[in-house]
């Protein structure tokens, strides 16, 4: 019986379900590939350590032993940071293996170059573990890319962010609190910073980007702002007008440029992320033919992000080509509309050009204004917040009247 031989570097949470998966669906993937598939080694940090992996399967913190094998077909590749897994994978590659990774922050500075030397060496790389976790995202956007033009993408992709949020609303929870409860339930790191500040979620930005679009932004104009600045008396605000407070990462073309951020806002009732809660993901992918689609599933632990690996090994394993079709045109550059926002810290004469439709609490205001008029009066007034509402309109019918040609010039007090 022909059989595909696997190399798993890591055997942490995601490493170590991916074995169990091998192990408890063992046959599942033989009627697939139409190969036994064996774990042949395991790279570790200390191999003095007892894990419960079969005596034959090697068990190193030396990869250059793995690479030693006279037998390997696939890398699957469970670890964290940019080094030394790039360097990892990129020896893998040139043994003429196929790899799959989890690693969002590595693949989204070096997926283009490993992608670029897989193609050199003729094999395959399998990344939808980097995303979001148990949605099969990735494989959905390939199969849009057929026909389909997508114009955005937007996605909660961060559980622990989503957690802390929903425990800061549920519970009546600072963000201190919340956090700290991420952090003993193993959602959060002892360092969050990833989390809570965008990054983790920017990285998985960059990578739909490069599915979606052929491309991504300049990182450098990419908005991010992570939530550790979002209080009780936000979400409190927000709750009074049937609002959530979501973690979302947008990117999206207009004319020649790709345009990306990540960053707190609000969405109502009907919005699709609404009811995201706790550790779950969700992705939006907007498109010209199929119009709005959403996914959505655990975005982190044991098994989600190990079943999207394995379905990648299947991807790799029967050597399926990459066929996207990296949608190139050209959408029209518009100017940008008003938007609906929740705004608090603003003293003074609010200017002609924003309108202020409803004040929730004292000191938080719902107005309609282009983003420019309020980058302008963040200027001014440095205590200033603003957040997007998305899709407010949706949520205003039997609410609020708004007069468009209404006075707008207000006096605000704090």
């Amino acid at each position: 019986m022909t059989v595909l031989k696997v190399a798993i570097l890591g055997f942490g949470t995601v490493g170590e379900g991916v074995y169990r998966i091998i192990q408890s669906h063992a046959d599942e993937l033989q009627k697939v590939i139409g190969k036994k598939v064996e774990v042949a080694a395991c790279l570790v940090k200390n191999k003095q350590k007892a894990r419960d992996i079969h005596e034959n399967v090697l068990v190193t913190d030396d990869f250059e032993e793995i690479l030693g094998l006279p037998q390997l077909d696939i890398v699957v590749e469970a670890i964290v940071g940019k080094e030394p897994t790039f360097t990892y994978l990129t020896k893998a590659i040139q043994r003429r293996c196929h790899i799959v990774t989890a690693n969002k922050e590595m693949f989204a500075h070096h997926g283009n170059e490993l992608l670029e030397l897989a193609k050199e060496y003729h094999v395959s790389v399998g990344f939808e573990a980097t995303v979001a976790g148990g949605i099969p995202v990735i494989q959905t956007l390939r199969q849009l890319l057929q026909v389909n033009r997508i114009s955005k993408i937007q996605g909660i992709l961060n559980g622990t962010s989503n957690f802390i949020l929903t425990e800061m609303r549920e519970k009546k929870q600072s963000f201190a609190e919340s956090l700290l409860l991420a952090q003993r339930n193993g959602y959060a790191e002892a360092d969050p910073t990833n989390d809570v500040e965008g990054f983790d979620a920017f990285y998985k930005t960059m990578i739909l980007s490069r599915i979606a679009f052929g491309e991504e932004p300049d990182w450098l104009t990419v908005e991010r702002e992570g939530i550790t600045g979002i209080t009780s008396e936000l979400i409190n605000a927000a709750e009074k007008l049937e609002l959530r407070f979501k973690h979302v990462a947008s990117v999206w073309k207009e004319g020649n440029r790709i345009i990306g951020s990540v960053k707190p806002v609000l969405v109502g009732k009907e919005h699709p992320f609404y009811h995201v809660e706790g550790v779950e993901n969700a992705v939006n992918v907007h498109s010209d033919i199929v119009g709005r689609i959403t996914l959505q599933g655990p975005g982190a632990g044991m098994f989600p992000t190990a079943s999207a690996m394995i379905e990648d090994l299947v991807y790799v394993s029967v050597n399926q080509k990459d066929k996207r079709c990296f949608s190139q045109y050209q959408s029209q550059a518009k100017e940008q509309p008003d938007e609906f926002w929740l705004i608090h810290g603003i003293k003074g004469t609010v200017n002609s050009q924003i309108t202020v439709i409803e004040e929730p609490v004292e000191g938080f205001f719902v107005i309609k204004a282009a983003k420019k008029e309020l980058e302008h009066l963040a200027l001014q007034h440095k205590a200033v917040r603003y957040f997007s509402i998305l899709e407010f309109e949706k949520s205003l019918v039997g609410q609020f009247e708004i007069n468009e040609n209404s006075s707008i010039q207000t006096f605000i007090h704090i």
